[in-house]
């Protein structure tokens, strides 16, 4: 969570729409899944690689944004790097670093807009802040993330380039947008939300992003953008279920279906149905939303896709034994979703997760994500090729 501050370690530790048919997962039938491969695709494997997110372009071209250079799960070194492949995730190309800021980049998320625009989004965090002051007080046998020679110098080296007050200032929800296919890239500005799978196009031509606002005013809702992403504006609040606390919604995403409705799904952490999946839906173009309300399914967070076929496909984390990444489909336009189909349980923990998925021309699946795995205690990038049966 963010710094209240940094989301996810936190959470580790208007008008109601009527939408027809709430039913529970397990609506339709689960299909069978054919995994082509699972392999790691980090280039740098010393370094820890988190929250990434898959798009694919116009032209077949696949993008993966991700936090890399990182020394942990929180630390003050992530920076937003992008990869690509052109032969549908078969090989990938080196990292290029988009944005390095002087604190914490996390999350990043992406999307090619309908005018072919490439918008990454992320978000700052001074969570490693007490880590380092424990450290700093600590013995040297007790300093815990410290035990490498001259770590504890660098996290000092790097966090005091910037006074307590500049640290603070730059704190935020950002948004880089590029107009070339993503040979050059503007300066990063600021966004009203932050979502770690980023926003999605609409048919309209409207860019549309769910997600909450990390700082002062904690709202989960969306905004939208009438310009291909260079402004935004907070287009509707989505609000909780009777008993909720709005504050325990995180990392929202969203997919317009195929018969206009717009569908996102919710990380929850109220008490009722904690850690799992709340779906709620907009039939006027995000205006307004109905009630979140359960679908059955524990796992988190869930990236969602329209497949060509028109069915919805949600690609979730599974942070309990067995430990990996799962997948559902729904054949209703979301009104249900299927059995689990299972694309890895191999982990070791649940430091992993945050699975997004693209569809290529030959109907082949690709889902990215990141995960500690044996023998590295630094997370990779991992890839799964696999088709639906």
């Amino acid at each position: 969570m963010h710094d209240r501050p940094l989301r996810r370690e936190i959470l580790a530790s208007a008008l109601s729409v009527p939408f027809a048919g709430l039913a529970i997962s397990q609506g339709n039938a689960a299909s069978n899944c054919k995994i082509l491969d699972v392999r790691i695709i980090s280039w740098k494997p010393p370094l820890y690689h988190g929250w990434p997110t898959l798009a694919r372009r116009k032209d077949g071209e696949l993008l993966l944004a991700f936090s890399g250079g990182r020394e942990r799960h929180v630390c003050p070194f992530g920076r937003v790097e992008l990869m690509r492949s052109k032969d549908n995730g078969l090989s990938w190309g080196w990292p290029q670093v988009i944005n390095d800021g002087p604190i914490d980049d996390r999350d990043a998320g992406v999307v090619e807009t309908s005018k072919g625009s490439i918008l990454v989004t992320t978000f700052t965090s001074l969570a490693y802040e007490p880590v380092l002051a424990r450290a700093e007080s600590a013995k040297p046998d007790e300093a815990g993330a410290f035990k490498e020679p001259g770590l504890i110098n660098e996290w000092k080296a790097v966090h005091h380039r910037l006074s307590a007050d500049q640290r603070q200032h730059e704190l935020g929800c950002y948004m880089l947008r590029s107009t070339d296919g993503g040979v050059t890239w503007s300066s990063r500005y600021r966004v009203p939300l932050n979502s770690p799978h980023g926003p999605i196009s609409l048919r309209d031509g409207r860019v549309l992003y769910a997600g909450k606002a990390l700082w002062g005013n904690e709202r989960v809702g969306v905004c939208h953008s009438q310009d291909d992403g260079v402004t935004w504006e907070w287009l509707a609040t989505i609000q909780p279920r009777p008993g909720d606390d709005p504050k325990e919604y995180h990392e929202l995403h969203a997919v317009e279906a195929n018969d206009g409705s717009i569908i996102c799904h919710i990380r929850n952490h109220n008490s009722p149905n904690e850690r799992e999946t709340l779906q709620t839906e907009s039939r006027d173009g995000g205006k307004t939303w109905s009630t979140p309300h359960t679908i059955g399914v524990w796992g988190l967070p869930s990236h969602l896709l329209r497949m060509k076929d028109g069915r919805l496909l949600m690609s979730y984390g599974y942070r309990r034994k067995p430990f990996g990444v799962q997948a559902r489909i729904s054949s209703n336009n979301g009104q249900s979703w299927s059995d689990p189909m299972v694309l890895s349980q191999d982990g070791i923990g649940s430091d992993l997760g945050y699975p997004s998925t693209v569809e290529c021309d030959d109907g082949t699946l690709v889902t990215a994500w990141y995960e500690v795995i044996a023998g590295s205690p630094l997370a990779q990038l991992r890839q799964a090729r696999w088709h639906i049966s």
